[in-house]
């Protein structure tokens, strides 16, 4: 079985593990949303989370916004050590076991919680991030990058994952105009960003819990289309009472 078709195979039991094919079909939802961002380096995600959750406040919402790697003082901590361009070769496995301790304490200490009080909670990056990142960029393979999954969300996983799909040479471009020091992975090079952005295209393809977005366009379009999607898909949505 080729890398494609393990990874649409395992994405459809780690990318959010629904109970049925129809779990999102319009209905009205009851528990507070968690929604996800995911896409390579320079698609968006960071600029895109924190867009939806200004307009939610703006309309009166209590919703929580973070990010991964990070989100609590130790996770923040972590995202230090792991993206840091001068720690060295650090062993692919080591990464991946940062990234999901850093994940664990996020989910225990923010994120279940947040939404046991019943606020939204809106991420930028998750879990799907360490499937396409260790799991088929650094060659460590689905299965294990599920493994450290399983035990860093438990039963946290997101109603929705929003993938910002833009090419390599875009996120490349934006990235220079962005300036600053490139991460770890950022420095990794143009092969892993092409292998992860393939990883994140097959697990949209694989659930009905992923919204596949062009993100090559301007940052507004990109939010009227994501706003426009999740009144499409839950009718309850922007967390009526």
């Amino acid at each position: 079985m080729g890398a494609g078709a393990l990874l649409r195979s395992r994405a459809a039991l780690y990318a959010l593990r629904s109970a049925s094919a129809s779990r999102f079909e319009q209905r009205v939802k009851q528990s507070p949303l968690f929604i996800v961002f995911e896409g390579i380096d320079g698609s968006g995600t960071t600029t895109q989370s924190k867009r939806l959750f200004e307009r939610l406040q703006e309309g009166g919402h209590d919703v929580v916004l973070t990010r991964e790697p990070g989100g609590t003082p130790l996770a923040e901590r972590i995202r230090d050590l792991v993206l840091d361009p001068d720690a060295g070769d650090v062993d692919h496995r080591t990464e991946l076991l940062l990234y999901g301790a850093s994940r664990r304490q996020h989910v225990t200490e923010l994120i279940a919680p947040s939404l046991a009080l019943g606020k939204p909670v809106i991420s930028d990056r998750y879990a799907a991030s360490t499937v396409a990142y260790q799991g088929i960029g650094r060659g460590l393979g689905v299965d294990l990058a599920n493994a450290v999954n399983d035990i860093a969300v438990a039963n946290t996983t997101p109603d929705l994952t929003i993938c910002l799909d833009v090419p390599v040479d875009v996120s490349l471009q934006r990235r220079h105009r962005r300036g600053g020091p490139q991460d770890r992975l950022e420095k990794a090079g143009s092969p892993l960003q092409q292998a992860v952005r393939q990883a994140f295209l097959d697990m949209s393809i694989a659930s009905q819990d992923w919204f596949l977005i062009d993100a090559v366009t301007t940052t507004d379009a990109i939010h009227d289309k994501i706003w426009t999607h999740l009144h499409e898909r839950f009718v309850a949505f922007p967390f009526r009472k």
